[in-house]
């Protein structure tokens, strides 16, 4: 409407004319005028058009948490309601945890046997030792006698018998005490290495079933609002992430920057740039009073690449035919102030309008000074939605 209000003026130049000089204002007397008319609202359309760019796939999207157990069971308690805000660490809900609580004694019972098996090991050790201590002096006694015994023998008063006899007991003294150093080493081996593997693996054990225990109580992992709750008392707990128990939909990150999402028309790819000043009207923002209704925002990424043309390892090849629907670019806003981004709702849809303003000289600024008409004309939809919001225009269900 504004374009054809700003290319009439062949018409009405022609028509103030034609009254001058007192001629009838007839179609043929007019066809000039008309045409012209007509040439030049179809180029200021198309330059409008062109190097403003509008799209109404603008969204704002958000992340969601599905929560599912990590264990199955029937559900004892549900801690949350829908619509209920948690915070980090608060209980969900619990499942039935008697077979785990029996295993995580049967583990520390286990552990406490260990306990008692490093004791009996540091006696067996007092044990061994000792056993060493009495076969090294019953070995030197035997040595002493030996020795006695073959100096007799060597002056002719003692017997060959005698000799022999303690050579076979200081060979059996030997062994003995062999036998009781080795009863030393399996001790302190039982000690230093065994008995310290066991238990290792016994924490490990105790470990393992303190977590299924804890398993049984399902908690939130950040700050948000729980939505679709479908858990009550004594129906079965689901580990599946396809069958969540309830989702929550998490507040915002303080550090990350919000984000609108749109798609545009590959054929904007050459108007389009990072820096692109914009403006998005929300319908979730959308009032009779225009406040904060359209915000100022600016292009702060474009995805280098289009979706539909992406290929995935599958069983079929790739046809080409199949792909008839051009894919959009996908545009990624953030708005100016960041006052504003409280009052946006997740999820919202939105009309994005951007503006060119990085042409130079007369034509540039000439170009840009058009964008005031897609400007009315997103205000101007913006009623539209509201029209159509509350049922006049045949939505919102009124």
């Amino acid at each position: 409407m504004f374009e054809l209000l700003l290319t009439s003026f062949p018409a009405i130049i022609r028509y103030f004319q034609l009254k001058r000089r007192g001629e009838a204002i007839t179609v043929w007397n007019m066809r000039t005028a008309v045409f012209l008319w007509a040439i030049m609202a179809f180029f200021l359309f198309m330059v409008i058009f062109y190097f403003h760019p509008k799209s109404y796939t603008g969204l704002l999207p958000f992340r969601t948490v599905s929560v599912v157990a990590q264990t199955s069971g029937p559900v004892t308690e549900v801690a949350v309601h829908n619509g209920q805000r948690v915070a980090a660490g608060d209980v969900l809900f619990r499942i039935e945890d008697s077979a785990q609580k029996a295993a995580l004694s049967q583990a520390k019972a286990e552990l406490d046997t260990l306990a008692a098996a490093e004791v009996k090991a540091q006696d067996s050790l007092i044990v061994a030792q000792a056993g060493v201590a009495q076969a090294q002096a019953n070995l030197d006694k035997l040595k002493v006698d030996l020795s006695n015994a073959q100096s007799l023998f060597e002056r002719n008063v003692g017997s060959g018998d005698a000799v022999r006899e303690l050579e076979a007991s200081v060979a059996v003294a030997e062994a003995e005490l062999a036998a009781a150093d080795a009863q030393v080493d399996l001790a302190q081996n039982d000690i230093s290495q065994a008995i310290p593997a066991q238990r290792a693996a016994a924490e490990t054990a105790v470990e393992r079933a303190q977590v299924s225990v804890d398993q049984t109580e399902v908690h939130a992992f950040n700050d948000g609002v729980v939505t679709q709750l479908a858990l009550s008392v004594g129906s079965p707990a689901s580990t599946l992430i396809i069958s969540p128990a309830m989702v929550i939909i998490p507040d915002r990150d303080a550090d990350a920057p919000l984000r609108i999402t749109a798609g545009f028309s590959q054929v904007a790819r050459a108007t389009l740039y990072e820096g692109m000043p914009a403006e998005v009207a929300c319908d979730s923002n959308a009032s009779l009073s225009f406040r904060n209704a359209v915000m100022p925002a600016q292009i702060v990424a474009i995805q280098p690449a289009v979706a539909t043309g992406q290929v995935v390892p599958g069983g079929r090849l790739l046809e080409p035919g199949n792909l008839n629907a051009r894919g959009s670019m996908l545009v990624y806003f953030e708005l100016l102030h960041s006052e504003h981004e409280a009052m946006m709702l997740d999820g919202s849809g939105c009309i994005v309008q951007t503006y060119t303003n990085n042409l130079r000289g007369v034509t540039g600024h000439i170009i840009a000074a058009t964008g005031v008409v897609k400007a009315v004309g997103l205000r101007l939809k913006v009623w539209g939605a509201i029209l159509s919001g509350i049922g006049l225009a045949g939505g919102g269900g009124h």
